[in-house]
């Protein structure tokens, strides 16, 4: 039996010219099937030649084109999903209470879950996620590996559920919020804490530069491991540079970014740069590189208000509450979870 062609998120993603949260939000929708292969997802041939068809009529009549999965409230069957509204939550028809079925339920089985989109890079996130699939089949966490301001964009265009955020605002020494407020304008939302962990300088080992604080950035000849445009780091560094007058231009290798705390500790552990900002994990992890703490960062979750997300919300909510989640965290060295949990701010 010839085995069927099938192609990655990042794959469909040139297929189409489109970005790949464009195509998390089809997958999402219903309107590109999709399944998971590990912790991948996979598009069968035949099912996006399926969808280009659809988007065709859909063109071509002016008219949404159900997709295979959509059926009638009247065809709808006891554990089916009626999947006539936008997103699917649960098992229970749109329009009626939503509800979160447990993964050991057998209707759970026949119900297609909804793809939940997750920004952000932290190993929280990663037991949050496994938690989740844990205690329901209705929704399937996927990671989009972005920094906490892309992340807040990508919120407010619709593009994804679940935001991870650690943003300073330097002129008040208050996270997150402040950027929440500006970018989510107009939107219902609600801000969670996850954890606090320390930031500050990764440095060489035996620190040669002695580098203690964020004013000894001024050195002269300092190498820099930047992070990119948009990521909790990045703005850290950009804040602490703004508030104590130091030029970006005087720092080696501003332009030169990374992707990862990793990607930065790895570049000061190696000798390539004398310094970088993260946090205290990743530099345990790379090794052969120090750690100098300057600030306690927050941590937040963000989720949207509306309807179709109530279940998956407050799903999340009880997760982040529970006891045993937080004693994964803990296990983590310098993870604060004083306050996991807690709702900080709802809009």
């Amino acid at each position: 039996m010839t085995e069927e062609q099938s192609y990655t998120t990042e794959e469909i993603s040139k297929l189409l010219k489109i970005s790949k949260l464009t195509v998390y939000d089809l997958i999402k929708k219903g309107d590109l099937v999709a399944y998971r292969v590990g912790k991948q997802m996979r598009i069968d041939a035949t099912d996006l030649e399926a969808y280009k068809r659809r988007s065709k009529q859909l063109q071509s009549s002016g008219q949404r084109i159900p997709t295979p999965h959509q059926t009638s409230a009247s065809e709808t069957q006891p554990g089916q999903g009626d999947f006539q509204g936008t997103s699917l939550l649960s098992t229970t028809p749109v329009g009626s209470a939503h509800a979160i079925t447990p993964a050991s339920s057998a209707h759970a089985i026949t119900a297609v879950p909804r793809h939940l989109v997750i920004t952000g890079q932290d190993v929280s996130l990663d037991i949050l996620m496994r938690h989740m699939e844990k205690q329901t089949r209705d929704i399937r966490p996927l990671r989009s590996f972005m920094g906490s301001l892309d992340g807040l964009i990508s919120m407010y265009r619709g593009e994804s559920d679940l935001v991870s955020t650690h943003l300073l605002d330097g002129d008040t020494g208050e996270y997150n919020l402040p950027y929440i407020r500006k970018i989510l304008t107009g939107r219902s939302y609600v801000v969670v804490n996850l954890l606090s962990r320390p930031a500050g300088l990764y440095v060489q080992r035996g620190n040669p530069q002695n580098l203690q604080n964020w004013t000894d950035l001024s050195k002269p000849e300092l190498r820099l491991a930047n992070r990119e445009i948009g990521s909790g780091a990045r703005v850290l560094l950009d804040e602490q540079l703004r508030l104590h007058g130091i030029p970006a231009a005087g720092l080696i290798g501003y332009e030169m970014e990374e992707t990862s705390h990793m990607g930065v500790a790895a570049k000061v552990s190696s000798g390539e740069a004398d310094v970088g900002v993260g946090i205290e994990k990743a530099a345990r992890l790379v090794g052969q590189v120090d750690f100098v703490p300057l600030t306690q960062e927050r941590y937040d979750l963000v989720m949207l208000r509306k309807q179709d997300n109530e279940a998956w919300a407050e799903l999340v909510l009880r997760i982040l509450q529970s006891p045993e989640f937080r004693q994964e965290l803990q296990s983590f060295e310098g993870y604060d979870v004083s306050r996991t949990g807690e709702i900080l701010y709802e809009a």
